[in-house]
This record gives structure tokens, sequence and C-alpha cells, in this order.
């Protein structure tokens, strides 16, 4: 780890129920995508670790998972690893959306974060669907009044409103410390978890009701050919025979438009000639077994 005169390092983690904006935040904070977004509540499961590096700070973000009421034991990980996530960070980003009033999910929200006894700013996201921006007033007064945050601070994550402004107030609640990895390194994940991820993304985009929820991703071989092309395996496990017929679809139809588009998102990712091999295959009910769990990388 290499010293630097004033500059400004440490963990920054971005919590909140799911849906709320936090990996569209991470994407922001970066110029790039690194974290899937996808419509749908509960996209991410793993911490995802983003790297900014500023000319006198650099910031390791973590991108957690949404936090809720778990039903199963996958999501269980899920809430735990947000939870975790928090508790070691140096700052804690808590999002929620600006649109509503804090209901009692999101207060248990806020209760979990404020037990930790961290720095905590509130961002308030989706202020460019707010057509009269003084209708904040009365909510931030709440936040503020009901909780006492460090700071809060209204953005649009997606339009960008307000991003630049929360990054600089997030380098003035960073301490002084060294440069943790090298300027130019995005996340210290490896590609083959991308890989996994941007094939998910695309299960989530093109799948409906329980079937995405039932499925994760495993990046099983990756090697450069001699006709300079990556080739790529993976196998998407799903918990029923049934699910594994709507993913391949008719005269598979289904797995080859999701190979299509993760093949030229990963081709984007790795910048690179890509062969992507998609197989299927079922795992019952692996999203409450700990064994499938530890398996799939997500430690119950």
């Amino acid at each position: 780890m290499e010293k630097k005169k004033n500059f400004k390092s440490g963990f920054v983690a971005i919590v909140g129920k799911p849906n709320v904006g936090k990996s569209t935040l991470l994407n922001s904070f970066l110029g790039q995508k690194l974290s899937i977004v996808t419509p749908k509540a509960q996209t991410t499961r793993n911490r995802i670790t983003g790297i900014l590096t500023g000319e006198n700070y650099q910031i390791i973000f973590f991108d957690t998972p949404g936090i809720f009421e778990p039903s199963y034991k996958l999501q269980q990980y899920m809430v735990r690893n947000a939870i975790k996530s928090a508790s070691e960070a140096d700052l804690i980003l808590l999002m929620v959306s600006a649109l509503s009033k804090p209901d009692s999910s999101e207060k248990e929200v806020i209760k979990k974060i404020k037990e930790l006894n961290k720095k905590t700013l509130l961002v308030l996201n989706k202020i460019d669907k707010i057509q009269d921006k003084g209708l904040l007033l009365p909510l931030i007064a709440e936040y503020n009044s009901e909780y006492g945050f460090d700071e809060i601070m209204p953005i649009s994550a997606l339009k960008g409103d307000g991003v630049a402004e929360l990054l600089k107030m997030i380098v003035q609640y960073l301490p002084y410390g060294e440069i943790y990895y090298p300027e130019d390194e995005i996340s210290n994940m490896p590609e083959r978890f991308f890989i996994a991820e941007i094939i998910r993304e695309k299960l989530f985009m093109q799948t409906q009701k329980e079937v995405p929820y039932s499925t994760t991703v495993q990046t099983e071989e990756m090697k450069v050919r001699d006709d300079g092309k990556t080739y790529i395996r993976a196998t998407i496990y799903v918990e029923r025979d049934s699910q594994k017929g709507i993913i391949i679809g008719n005269k598979g139809n289904m797995l080859k438009k999701i190979g299509q588009e993760a093949r030229k998102d990963i081709e984007d990712w790795l910048n690179t000639p890509v062969y992507l091999d998609l197989w299927v295959s079922v795992k019952d009910d692996w999203r409450d077994k700990d064994s499938d769990l530890r398996e799939f990388g997500y430690n119950p």
C-alpha cells in the first residue's frame, strides 16, 4: 500500500431496501457499468466492490443486496451480507426513494443501520421523478428530526443529478490513509464473477415470475483459443425441470437469445471476441440448501 500526503481513503457501503437504485449509483460513481441492473427487485446477491480513485482520494464502494425480510436461505445470506458490509465500512450511504415517506420496512432498515453506530449519509434517490423539488423539503425535515443523519443528499442516480456533490461529501467524511489498490483498478473481483453476473442479468431481463430468482450462474471454463477468441463455458442452474424448459425455450430460442445478449456485453467487458457456451442444469431447491449455497459462493 502506497502512502501519499493529505490522501484520503476508505470503505463506503451503499445500503437500502431492494430496488432503490444502489447498483445504479455505484455505476454512476464509476462512470461505467460494474453492477448489473434490472427493473426486478433483489437483482444484487453479492457484495460488489467498486474502486474509485481521484487525485487525493480512493474510495472502495460496497454495492450490497437489498435489506428485506428473507423467506429462504439465499435471501438470509443476502441480508446478512448487506449488514456485514455496512458494519465493515468507514461510511454508510443509506439509500431511500424520495417518492414516498418511509414505510414500516424502510424504518426497519434504518433501525438496523443506525444500530451499527457508523457515520451515515441519507441519500434520497429518484428526484428526477419529482417535478416540484419543494416537495422534498418536508421529507428531508422528517428524516432529519426522526433520525438525525450526518447528512441528507437528494440525488438522481439514473440522471446523475447531485452525484458529483455527493461524491465531494463522501470524500470529506473519509479518513486520511493510503492507496489500497492500483489507480486504474475499478474492482478487486475476478473476471469469472462478472461474466456470471452478466449472464444472470440477461436471465432477469428475459424471464418472469419466480424463474430468474431460481437461477444462479457459474463460469466453469475460460481460455483463449488458437483463433484468438476467448472460449467461456458457463452453466445456468435452476431448481426445477420446468424452469430448465423455460430457459431453453422452444427449439432452444430462449437460451440462444440470453447467450447472444450476454456475449455482446461480455465482449465489451473483456474487449475481446468471445465464444459463449451456455448450459442449463437442475439442482433441486438449491436456494435452501447450505451445501449448494456454499458451492455457488454464497457462504451461508
